[in-house]
């Protein structure tokens, strides 16, 4: 007889996990966790996982939670799981992915290392990542795991065409996105769009060029990561000044940090902001201005294979 998966989560992603137990046929595994007066975590497992199938859902959104994650796999392996799945809505270090200057320590790669030493499960170790910041992260993971990134370009596409009038154009805040979202414009049969940016300062751009015609047309902004929101505000103003009619934003990771929201509506160029649901942040955000999607069906559909 085939035993369900066992899918447990990180207290700060509970409500990822309850999507996605209520959309999948799996058991809920149950923690308790506590901090002791010194600030010492305590973490115990009450659900049995000896010779099951056994997913974890934790974003890397502050190192409490890295480490919380880490700690939890290395129990659930060592307590007879006989393969894990660590779902990683939202891994972040993607700021410190390379050494700029000497001597800078390169975060995401220490981080990968760190979860690729976890003892080997019979069944394999799989890490599941969702629009990464930077395409380059999942080789710095070592050994047997088995990475798998997973683009959320179903929910993009899906809510592109609600938010925008027919003929729109999906744009982009710079260059360095410009293939993702050439990408998802040839999928809708759309135009893309990109702004030129010239570098002031240390922490000022502006915008020099766009690269399509936007005027008259709905625009649709995709960032895969809005943390303040500088660049996107400055791109919607570019492109309103070119002559577009309204403006909306897509982002997977809505971090929205120091009022980046307030601003953004603030702002008064950009219609509606939507993000998905793989940083916390967005889940306690939400309001009219802000829209939140699921991507508990895409980690459902991810997970069916394991079950063969």
């Amino acid at each position: 007889m085939e035993h369900k998966k066992i899918i447990f989560s990180i207290p700060s992603y509970t409500y990822l996990l309850d999507k996605v137990v209520t959309m999948g046929d799996f058991e809920r595994g149950e923690i308790e966790v506590k901090i002791f007066p010194d600030g010492e975590r305590y973490q115990r497992i009450h659900s049995p996982v000896n010779g099951k199938e056994v997913v974890l859902i934790g974003g890397t959104i502050s190192d409490g939670d890295t480490l919380e994650i880490y700690d939890l796999a290395y129990a659930l392996i060592k307590y007879g799981a006989k393969s894990i799945h660590l779902v990683f809505p939202y891994f972040g270090y993607s700021t410190m992915d390379r050494a700029v200057k000497l001597g800078e320590v390169v975060t995401a790669k220490s981080r990968a290392v760190m979860f690729s030493s976890l003892p080997r499960t019979s069944l394999g170790n799989h890490f599941m990542f969702f629009d990464l910041h930077s395409e380059g992260i999942p080789y710095y993971f070592e050994g047997q795991v088995l990475i798998n990134h997973v683009y959320c370009k179903p929910i993009i596409i899906k809510a592109a065409r609600e938010l925008a009038d027919d003929g729109f154009v999906m744009a982009c805040t710079d260059a360095g996105r410009a293939k993702w979202v050439e990408s998802l414009a040839n999928e809708m049969g759309v135009n893309a769009a990109f702004v030129f940016k010239r570098r002031i300062s240390g922490d000022k751009t502006e915008v020099t060029s766009i690269s399509a015609d936007v005027d008259g047309k709905d625009v649709v902004i995709y960032d895969d990561m809005v943390r303040t929101g500088g660049s996107l505000i400055n791109a919607a103003e570019a492109y309103k000044a070119a002559g577009a009619k309204k403006i909306y934003t897509i982002s997977t990771h809505g971090l929205f940090t120091n009022n980046a929201l307030e601003r953004i509506q603030k702002s008064g160029v950009i219609e509606k902001v939507i993000a998905t649901d793989t940083h916390p942040n967005s889940i306690e955000l939400q309001n009219e201005f802000l829209q939140v999607e699921s991507i508990a069906p895409l980690i459902v559909n991810q997970l069916k294979p394991l079950a063969s």
